[in-house]
């Protein structure tokens, strides 16, 4: 009981920090604040979590693990970690495997409704060509190097076979430049049928592209497995692709599709790696550190992305739960402010970042009960994006909508914006701001029914998501 009263205040104090409510100066009457659920208590979505760099030791599982449940998310990426698995050289013999990091992570995880994706990677450099144990690393290319990867795959699969239902092969290939991608369709087919004579049922995961603009490294990987008979071992295709405005990675997304989709239109798409950092720039390492960014700013990219993916019906892995420690000998050396998690020097936890709260709201509504439904509101502002959704029992209506002309903001003047809305079910409407998750009655004076449409006015939308949504739709 004290566990959890820590958490909670912890997360208060978080979310205390938004520099304003967005109706701080409104008339507006609160009427509650969202509840979240834990991934026990809800039965599916699309939401997974990242759980990365483990298998390098930058962040510590045991520090967050209480948090995973109560964040929502119904499912956790993990890097597997060849080089942490086998630390001495097998001689003529089978390799010789440490699981016991895994096995304290993947049981656990999986008791707490939250299933794991286990990620194939990355090189290990006890043998001569086995490839480089770090992010841009190379794959493994000589005889023993691929044969010994051969033999840790066989072992990873065999063992976590009944607790892992989906494994990806390799992260961002794309990033080391002597890589192409005839080269690593080589190794993906190699991988994949290795997971497949053991795991007949196991979804597939290719490329984790850490580039969305890279479509000639993305062709020629396709034309690989189409030339070898092998597009059946692809389920998701993951990519990362970071940017600072979130809503402009779409159209490169969408030319990628295009191309992964001549050659294999069943393939699901997935957004494997996204986030935002919460520091200045010089105090953080990795993508978009070149510009200064806060928790606020962070919680406003994360709430874009994943409502952005899910408004276009992609699945969405959030980077990354926990502050990452890079060392030195990796890609970068300092902390990747990414995390949900503020940590501290030794990689437990200090507290919630604003985003931790926004994505709990996420993961709890949006489950399978919530629908996109091919209408899609109007709005009289170009810069405004808009999806429509309805829920499955009681068919009431629910809007996303944010500004996104630009990167989140630190401060950002809400638009007042008209939306229309056809084919809705609206009889309380009100508007959620996702990251406080306070719910505010919308005055019957910005609404009225005109025959089957709905039409509200002078709507404030800022610069990261807000709902209008039917208040049965949700729980506060």
């Amino acid at each position: 009981m004290k566990t959890n009263l820590f958490f909670y205040i912890a997360i208060s104090l978080a979310v205390s920090c938004v520099t304003q409510p967005l109706h701080a100066q409104s008339t507006w009457k609160e009427i509650g604040q969202l509840k979240t659920r834990d991934a026990k208590e809800i039965k599916a979505s699309t939401w997974s979590i990242g759980a990365e760099t483990l298998d390098r030791d930058y962040t510590d599982y045991q520090s967050y693990k209480t948090y995973l449940g109560p964040l929502g998310a119904k499912r956790i990426r993990l890097q597997g970690g060849w080089s942490k698995c086998e630390k001495v050289k097998a001689e003529g013999r089978p390799g010789v495997y440490d699981f016991a990091w895994l096995d304290a992570i993947i049981p656990d995880a999986a008791s707490r409704d939250v299933a794991p994706w286990v990620e194939l990677s990355y090189g290990n450099p006890i043998y001569e060509g086995g490839g480089e144990a770090k992010l841009a690393g190379h794959i493994p290319t000589s005889k023993e190097g691929l044969e010994a990867w051969d033999n840790w795959v066989k072992a990873m699969v065999t063992r976590y076979k009944n607790q892992v239902p989906q494994w990806e092969i390799w992260n961002e290939p794309d990033l080391n430049p002597k890589h192409t991608g005839k080269q690593i369709g080589e190794f993906y087919v190699r991988t994949a049928r290795i997971v497949k004579s053991i795991q007949p049922d196991a979804k597939l995961i290719a490329l984790g592209m850490a580039s969305i603009t890279r479509l000639d490294f993305a062709r020629d990987f396709m034309e690989y497995l189409e030339q070898n008979n092998a597009l059946d071992l692809i389920d998701i295709l993951t990519y990362h692709g970071y940017r600072h405005n979130p809503d402009g990675s779409y159209p490169h997304i969408e030319r990628l599709r295009s191309i992964v989709w001549s050659y294999k239109p069943e393939a699901v798409f997935m957004q494997g790696e996204n986030g935002a950092p919460s520091q200045a720039k010089g105090t953080t390492v990795g993508a978009m550190t070149d510009q200064d960014w806060s928790e606020l700013t962070q919680a406003k990219w994360d709430l874009r992305r994943m409502l952005g993916d899910h408004g276009r019906g992609i699945a969405t892995n959030l980077f990354t739960i926990s502050d990452i420690h890079y060392a030195a000998g990796d890609h970068m050396v300092g902390i990747n402010s990414k995390g949900l998690l503020k940590t501290n020097p030794d990689k437990t936890i200090d507290r919630p970042k604003m985003s931790y709260k926004a994505a709990q709201h996420v993961f709890s509504l949006f489950d399978d009960q919530i629908e996109l439904t091919k209408s899609k509101p109007t709005t009289n502002k170009s810069t405004v994006y808009a999806f429509q959704y309805q829920h499955q029992r009681n068919k009431g209506s629910l809007l996303t909508l944010w500004s996104g002309e630009a990167r989140p903001a630190e401060t950002y003047e809400p638009k007042l914006t008209t939306v229309t809305v056809e084919n809705g079910d609206f009889k309380n409407p009100v508007l959620v701001d996702l990251i406080t998750g306070k719910v505010y009655e919308i005055p019957k004076s910005n609404w009225k029914k005109v025959g089957k449409q709905f039409i509200f006015n002078e709507i404030p939308i800022p610069d990261y998501p807000v709902l209008i949504a039917e208040k049965s739709v949700l729980k506060y």
